[in-house]
């Protein structure tokens, strides 16, 4: 069964850092572009980022380039999402799927910003 967690929401003031990871289970990096997730209160949810399976290339929408920064650790089977310079507009539940959200959505976790 494939499975995607996210995991190290958390609160943090304006300009701070957080890393999030995703967790996977089920299936082989090789199989799936990974990507991470984002629904804001009263908005949709919205890709932010996808790293590949061929040759690790990564994919950031326009808000995130330049401070959230993707990574893998294959011998663990985890993603991670380093974001910095956090702004109170990337306040939101993040969510890891396989891109561009195909399997079914696990609970995320809660990344709020104060400014």
């Amino acid at each position: 069964e494939v499975q995607l967690q996210a995991s190290g929401g958390g609160s943090v003031q304006a300009g701070g850092s957080l890393r999030l990871s995703c967790a996977y289970s089920g299936f082989s990096f090789d199989d799936y572009t990974i990507g991470w997730f984002r629904q804001a209160p009263g908005k949709e949810r919205e890709g932010v980022s996808c790293i590949g399976s061929s040759y690790g290339s990564t994919y950031y929408a326009d808000s995130v380039k330049g401070r959230f920064t993707l990574s893998r650790d294959n011998d663990k089977n985890t993603v991670y999402l380093q974001r910095n310079s956090l702004k109170p507009e990337d306040t939101a539940v993040y969510y890891c799927n396989t891109w561009p959200g195909t399997k079914s959505w696990a609970k995320g976790t809660q990344v709020t910003v104060s400014s």
